[in-house]
């Protein structure tokens, strides 16, 4: 394929999930501006059809679907992919992103020897339940469909590295004291241990599974937490909103046509440290 054309989505259609959250916003709008036709998937179907209203009334051309979905129900997963299929016609690119801090920001952030099973597996239900859901559901359209296709899963680099406990102190997130909890740790872990096995699993059917592992997004942290993550980051600061985004449309697109199996770090250096 031409270099100039190697990014090129046009005729294929990408499932987003957590498609109207603050990074699957950009994730739908980029796959969208390089000729994909998006399904925005997302648990708050309002979010869902905003983002869907802008890819449609910003990008010319595009098409774009908004679906409420939640990935932890494998009745709503069914259903979901079932609609993109009949209304898109297929499915080429799934991006498996959805995640969640659960329904208490309180719970969610409750210290270790204090958490919850239920809050434990509320997280687990979504951030590795929802993955299995979305590709078990995705890969069986792709075998037969016979033209391969993409999947990437977002992990976190916090599924790679362990969290330095000494920059919460006085560190706050829309206004509730933050950490990051083991489960989360555990669930993004667990994201790039599912992408590995999967990526060998269906390599046969040509459909690559690949993760992408953000670093810390600047997205409502107070600035007592910015300056200190960022002092733990050779480049000196959080990623801002967007900076995912190529690294998202690498491994949806022909660019990366023989990469498989691969978690693709975007954290400014954190887990060189």
């Amino acid at each position: 394929m031409e270099l100039n054309n190697i990014f090129n989505l046009s005729n294929k259609t990408a499932i987003v999930t957590g498609g109207g959250g603050i990074l699957g916003e950009g994730f739908c709008t980029i796959l969208s501006q390089y000729g994909a036709k998006v399904a925005v998937l997302d648990q708050d179907l309002d979010a869902a059809e905003r983002v869907a209203e802008k890819i449609r009334s910003e990008v010319p051309n595009s098409q774009a679907l908004a679906l409420k979905c939640n990935v932890s129900v494998p009745a709503s997963v069914t259903s979901s992919v079932e609609k993109v299929v009949k209304y898109f016609g297929g499915i080429d690119i799934l991006h498996n992103n959805a995640a969640t801090k659960t329904s208490s920001l309180a719970n969610f952030f409750k210290p270790f020897e204090e958490y919850s099973l239920e809050t434990w597996r509320e997280v687990m239900s979504v951030n590795l339940d929802g993955m299995f859901l979305m590709s078990q559901a995705v890969g069986r359209q792709m075998i037969v469909q016979g033209r391969g296709g993409s999947i990437i899963q977002t992990s976190s680099v916090y599924g790679v590295i362990a969290p330095d406990q000494r920059i919460y102190e006085g560190s706050h997130y829309l206004g509730c004291q933050i950490n990051t909890p083991a489960v989360y740790s555990a669930s993004k872990a667990a994201v790039i241990g599912l992408t590995k096995y999967l990526s060998s699993y269906w390599g046969k059917d040509g459909i690559r599974v690949n993760s992408i592992t953000p670093g810390g997004v600047e997205s409502g942290q107070n600035d007592i937490f910015s300056k200190k993550y960022g002092y733990r980051v050779p480049l000196g600061r959080m990623a801002e909103l967007g900076e995912m985004n190529a690294a998202l449309l690498f491994l949806a697109s022909d660019a990366s046509s023989y990469v498989t199996g691969h978690n693709l770090i975007v954290d400014g250096g954190l887990s060189a440290w």
